[in-house]
């Protein structure tokens, strides 16, 4: 069975890549780093080992950004469209979903949670921090957060 490919681009075309397979994890971030980064009040990920992710061209456009031994954002240098993320601890490869649009997304999971700026009520798990085997506490916490706009009152 041949496996899929999904290819994508920074925002002006340059640097083309290409996952390939199926990705360890997708959902949502919403750490204040990757709120800033992104210019959102949310990020959609999709985790890849390294070996699915290939650079199709414009390798040599290819800048990156290390803010903590965390993250090694990398972005083309000719548009400054972001590409994928490089998570050292975790040994994946974060595509931004948005990079991929042949991925089917389906998010199954809400993490760093407690920084929201943007409550979701989809159902899905939500973790303080990160899940346990991930480093995280693996604290959970609830849709129903104080600081949701539904629960504000005039």
């Amino acid at each position: 069975m041949q496996q899929k490919i999904h290819e994508g681009s920074c925002f002006c075309g340059t640097v083309h890549i290409a996952v390939t397979g199926e990705p360890e994890a997708m959902g949502y971030c919403h750490c204040a780093s990757c709120r800033s980064w992104a210019a959102a009040p949310v990020t959609a990920f999709s985790l890849w080992k390294p070996g699915a992710v290939k650079v199709l061209a414009g390798a040599q456009f290819i800048g990156m950004y290390r803010k903590t031994p965390m993250s090694e954002r990398q972005y083309c240098t000719k548009c400054g469209g972001h590409l994928m993320t490089w998570h050292p601890p975790f040994g994946l490869m974060d595509v931004y979903a948005a990079t991929i649009p042949g991925l089917t997304f389906k998010p199954g999971v809400h993490v760093n949670y407690e920084q929201t700026v943007l409550p979701i009520r989809d159902g899905l798990p939500k973790f303080k921090d990160f899940p346990a085997e991930m480093g995280g506490s693996g604290q959970m916490l609830s849709e129903q957060r104080s600081t949701d706009w539904a629960l504000v009152t005039g």
